[in-house]
């Protein structure tokens, strides 16, 4: 059969769908709706005249026709969007859309800061921003770039680092502490309210904790567990308890006094944040401009 316009456009909503296995996902990352995808990949199936795609209510999968087509036209695919990616050189004003998935303090923290000046200087870069602590393939995922903190980037991913280590402190308001006394060694937790921290792949966080060379893992009692720690720092600021924290989260609450760091001589620095990006694509040049935005503000220290 001879392509046209309308197969052209429709092999790239399937490759959408093939990466993320869900319609509303690839309708995200297409700008259209998830209906219209369902509409064109009727269309395709039925010209091509063999299905792609089984679809129940609660998952997409591809079938072995599906699997031959993704894995024929990506490449392909791939090296045009490179190519039309090279041309940004050339352009006064650098123009594109990049995607990135970040742990939420990385969002917070790190990205969020700089956006203005960013898009000031580069206003025809568009940014989305997935903010979200849960561990996935980005690359599979669709999308350009992850940032997470250092010890958890894949080994397999190119990793630049945009901030200083970070040192982890752990913090309460003075009215619990008021309440509840302080402790003064790590054995005393065990008779503090403490909000615990659940890590992207549903773990529980030990909390680390580190003085001259003798260094602690601590399953504290957990009376609240978060998987954001923006959402516990709003329960210690109200007076729930004590949280592991990393310090540029709590430290404008410590500087006005709403919140105090306890066992400080504890307090051990670990890895920074990370942007990391696969090695088999090219290098997207709005997102190589923020990387370089970033590394230049150094929001967090580098």
């Amino acid at each position: 059969m001879q392509t046209n316009r309308s197969d052209v456009a429709d092999l790239i909503y399937f490759l959408a769908i093939a990466r993320h296995r869900s319609f509303s996902r690839a309708a995200v990352e297409m700008g259209v709706s998830a209906s219209a995808l369902s509409h064109a990949l009727k269309g395709l199936e039925s010209r091509l005249g063999v299905r792609l795609l089984n679809r129940t209510t609660k998952s997409v999968t591809l079938t072995t026709a599906g699997e031959a087509l993704a894995t024929s036209v990506g490449q392909p695919f791939e090296a045009i969007d490179n190519a039309l990616e090279t041309l940004n050189r050339f352009r006064d004003t650098p123009s594109g859309r990049i995607r990135i998935n970040a742990a939420v303090e990385a969002a917070n923290l790190l990205i969020a800061p700089v956006i203005p000046a960013f898009m000031a200087r580069y206003p025809d870069v568009e940014i989305d921003l997935v903010a979200s602590n849960r561990l996935i393939d980005v690359t599979d995922a669709g999308f350009d770039a992850g940032i997470r903190y250092g010890g958890t980037v894949p080994e397999d991913m190119i990793a630049r680092r945009l901030s200083a280590d970070i040192r982890w402190v752990i913090a309460a308001s003075p009215d619990y502490l008021a309440r509840s006394g302080t402790p003064e060694h790590p054995d005393d937790l065990m008779n503090h309210r403490c909000i615990s921290n659940r890590l992207g792949d549903d773990r529980i966080y030990r909390w680390e904790l580190e003085r001259n060379g003798e260094a602690l893992q601590i399953t504290v009692p957990g009376s609240v567990t978060v998987d954001q720690a923006q959402t516990g720092l709003v329960a210690v600021l109200g007076g729930a308890g004590l949280m592991y924290l990393p310090e540029p989260l709590v430290a404008p609450y410590v500087q006005d006094g709403r919140l105090r760091l306890v066992l400080t001589n504890w307090a051990p620095a670990g890895e920074g944040f990370y942007i990391y990006y696969s090695s088999r694509r090219q290098l997207p040049t709005g997102l190589r401009l923020l990387i370089d935005f970033i590394r230049e503000v150094r929001p967090l220290g580098l």
